[in-house]
């Protein structure tokens, strides 16, 4: 098995700086940046399981760069990813993706130890059938990990964040005009408002299953403590991390 570099500590000043500049850099060197967010997830994930052996399924992860890490760490890692164009969007393709919908995954119940999915709640229109699928193919005592980049967050707006605080079109009109092509996301189609406090009502009111951790993903200190304050966490979180565990 590969050795993966030393993990940043988490949450760190460091961490956070690191993860910036490859965000920065993401349009001119996706490879990279996607191996460092790559690593890092894993290395928050082995903070609860070990991922050797395990069965992992990774539902939107684009091109397989987190598919990748996960298996250079021992796990038996599988892509499902609905968009064609991101799964081909490399010269290599990850063995093994399927293209399937991640509101209806083609999977039995209960078959992964780990569902993963990183930065795609924010791409779906409803968030509860979604997360009622990850957790549908996971097994009684496996793990949930689902990030996504709320709405009202600095980068709420993706490509078009900051100025989505002063409304989706305007923004939209902001980037035609500066880089002369429209904008991937547009909301309401590809990318949707979704919030901090209702989904954590969400995932709370849940009987099936527990929450683990919610906590900001990138924020460099106090990641859980910026979660529970209501309203600042709207926009002080970044992105929202939440571990979940299958019930029984």
């Amino acid at each position: 098995m590969t050795t993966t570099a030393s993990p940043l500590k988490d949450p760190s000043l460091r961490r956070s700086l690191a993860l910036f500049r490859a965000f920065l850099r993401e349009q001119t060197d996706p490879r990279r940046c996607y191996a460092l967010l790559a690593r890092d997830s894993a290395d928050q994930l082995e903070k609860y399981a070990p991922l050797a052996g395990r069965l992992v399924v990774d539902v939107g992860g684009g091109s397989g760069h987190f598919t990748e890490e996960f298996r250079r760490r021992g796990a038996h890692a599988y892509l499902f990813e609905p968009d064609l164009a991101e799964l081909s969007s490399r010269s290599r393709a990850v063995g093994g993706a399927v293209l399937a919908d991640g509101y209806l995954l083609p999977l039995a119940d209960g078959v992964a130890d780990v569902c993963f999915s990183s930065n795609v709640l924010e791409h779906v229109a409803d968030p509860q059938t979604f997360l009622s699928e990850l957790v549908r193919v996971t097994r009684p005592g496996g793990l949930i990990y689902v990030s996504f980049t709320n709405w009202l967050s600095p980068w709420g707006g993706h490509e078009t964040a900051p100025w989505h605080y002063l409304g989706a079109r305007r923004a939209r009109e902001r980037y035609r005009r500066r880089t002369g092509r429209p904008a991937k996301h547009t909301l309401g189609e590809n990318l949707f408002a979704h919030h901090i406090g209702p989904t954590l009502r969400q995932v709370r009111g849940r009987s099936d299953v527990t929450v683990v951790s919610a906590r900001s993903r990138y924020w460099p200190f106090l990641a859980s403590a910026v979660t529970r304050v209501p309203w600042l966490r709207e926009v002080v979180t970044w992105n929202l991390l939440l571990i979940l565990r299958r019930c029984s």
